[in-house]
């Protein structure tokens, strides 16, 4: 079945690969990649129509920088938030639970599972946890007006499949994207 394959151990290698690199090396690309996602998720704010498309891709240099190292993707992740509080303040809600977090945790994700599914999973749950504290916790209308901020197991079963989809896009993404960044890096 397609979703219990494991996944290429080119991962893995790239892993090990990345480790032989300097620190210096490593703190250089983990700030690129949280510059590229700042910038990337304040476009939501600066740029209405095209910026909310933009703000999205915000995950993937989170999510490709923990998949090379977790401690630098937690690094990326925080330097992010710190950025985006100068840049778009407005955007500090959203982005640490919701596409950040997403990118933290696949790929986080990459570094203990080798099936897809747990992949998928691991991103799921922490984006369905993001967005239900977001909605239900903080009262924040992170999917607009039209959702009601009571809880409700309509809108919980939402966000589950819409999570689902959303983690299973970005790890079939960030295994096209790993391929053409790992020649770069490495």
């Amino acid at each position: 079945m397609y979703f219990l394959k494991p996944i290429s151990d080119e991962v893995r290698l790239s892993q090990l690969i990345f480790n032989r690199h300097n620190k210096t090396m490593k703190l250089i690309l983990g700030s690129i990649f949280a510059c590229i996602a700042a910038i990337l998720q304040a476009a939501g704010g600066y740029l209405p129509g095209i910026g909310y498309f933009l703000s999205p891709l915000a995950t993937a240099p989170i999510l490709l920088c923990s998949m090379f190292s977790i401690p630098f993707g937690v690094m990326s992740y925080f330097l992010t938030i710190m950025l985006l509080f100068i840049l778009q303040p407005t955007e500090l809600i959203v982005f640490p639970f919701t596409t950040g977090l997403l990118g933290l945790g696949i790929g986080a994700s990459f570094h203990f599972f080798r099936k897809r599914l747990s992949i998928i999973a691991t991103g799921t749950i922490l984006l369905m946890l993001g967005i239900i504290s977001l909605l239900f916790i903080f009262h924040f209308p992170v999917l607009g007006p039209a959702v009601s901020d009571s809880f409700s197991f309509l809108t919980t079963g939402s966000i589950f499949l819409f999570a689902f989809l959303y983690s299973w896009l970005w790890v079939e993404m960030a295994l096209i994207i790993f391929k053409r960044v790992k020649m770069i890096i490495h």
